[in-house]
């Protein structure tokens, strides 16, 4: 019986005193290095250059990494290599790896870097999320696939229908594992598990490790190699970060102002609650400033219409939840507001640490009411830094 107890083997990414290598040097085949070249991926990130290796060694891995820091290159290159050449003479493709995300936006950007990664392998992908009628997904399944990318809920919707097995699986990738926690699907992995090979990889990656996800964590890797990168707690030094005092009732007023000093520039606006995203975006269209909201009970069409229209500067704010903003990758996004401070500190980190990206400079603004003194608090506790008060 295999040892359910997980010996952590640490090796903590840090950039200080990791030696810059290329991809070439991470022992990657040519087809893959072929399709990094193209998209002018040289030189991997802390993550990817920590846990490609033993990742290619069939090791389980776990990941203490947050959005942004090219996680998914880090688990998805060593899977495509190991496919690739490990190819059987097989009439019909079984999905050999299995690549759980909690949100739909998640999982459509893994299948867009497994589409880029794949491109001279001849791996097949596809990609299911709820939302969406399930036809074409099951057409796809049905010509047969390498690797699969779902979440939770819709695989086990067209597991129960009978038109999705997982016998073969041999790489199992638990993405975002603590927001799964935020967002109920716990229970929902807890039963894809015993559908599960007991014989396979596992890579498992969360942003925190709460005690909840450090149980299911231990309870399904087998001597992992633990990788670090960027502790919760910091903030890259490229993010200007200011803070405004101000009340509820003007927060709007406020927010209007800085918008329309500078409508070149694109923000990101953080709501606590999909209401309130809700609220603030009718007060900007109002203010004849174009934006859109994204959270949970917007359709997947209007979710991805307001990215799309977000990302080429069709409109100039995009209006966010925490949940409906992991996931979302904008190069060079230029400015982040926190309109309502997050209930938890970490969460404030993730948010901002989505700007000031890839070397590039990024603002951070934060609205703190009375009531949110606390929460504020908590936030300067765990950078170790005080915003800077800004006067406007």
């Amino acid at each position: 019986m295999r040892n359910r107890k997980a010996v952590f083997q640490t090796k903590k990414a840090d950039t200080r005193r990791i030696q810059i290598m290329t991809f070439k040097e991470l022992n990657l085949i040519e087809p893959i290095l072929k399709a990094l070249n193209e998209k002018k991926y040289i030189t991997p990130t802390p993550i990817q250059q920590e846990a490609i290796i033993p990742a290619l060694q069939n090791r389980d891995i776990l990941g203490l990494a947050q959005t942004g820091t090219g996680k998914t290159a880090a688990f998805a290159l060593p899977i495509i290599q190991q496919l690739y050449l490990n190819k059987t003479g097989e009439k019909r493709r079984e999905i050999k790896a299995l690549i759980i995300t909690p949100t739909r936006e998640l999982a459509i950007q893994i299948d867009e870097c497994l589409k880029d990664y794949t491109r001279y392998t001849g791996i097949r992908h596809c990609v299911i999320f709820g939302g969406v009628k399930q036809a074409s997904q099951v057409s796809e399944l049905k010509a047969g696939i390498d690797i699969l990318v779902a979440t939770p809920g819709r695989l086990l919707d067209l597991m129960n229908q009978g038109f999705i097995r997982l016998d073969f699986v041999r790489h199992f990738v638990l993405d975002e594992a603590d927001r799964m926690l935020d967002m109920g699907f716990i229970h929902d992995i807890k039963r894809l598990l015993p559908k599960l090979p007991k014989t396979k990889q596992t890579l498992f990656f969360s942003a925190t490790m709460p005690s909840s996800i450090a149980v299911l964590s231990r309870s399904i890797l087998h001597n992992p190699v633990r990788v670090e990168v960027t502790p919760a707690a910091s903030v890259v030094d490229t993010i200007e970060q200011y803070l405004y005092y101000v009340e509820k009732p003007e927060k709007k007023d406020l927010l209007i102002s800085l918008l329309k000093k500078d409508k070149k520039k694109s923000a990101l606006i953080f709501s606590r609650t999909k209401h309130g995203a809700d609220k603030i975006a009718r007060i900007l269209n109002k203010a004849e400033i174009g934006c859109a909201a994204i959270h949970g009970n917007k359709s997947q069409n209007a979710r991805q219409r307001a990215l799309s229209e977000f990302k080429s500067h069709d409109i100039q704010a995009l209006i966010a939840t925490d949940i409906a903003a992991r996931g979302i990758d904008i190069n060079n996004l230029e400015l982040v507001i926190n309109y309502d401070l997050p209930d938890v500190a970490e969460t404030y980190v993730h948010r901002i640490g989505r700007t000031g990206r890839a070397g590039n400079t990024g603002k951070a603004l934060t609205f703190c009411a009375n009531e949110e003194r606390a929460m504020l608090k908590d936030i300067q506790k765990l950078t170790g830094k005080n915003l800077v008060v800004s006067n406007q």
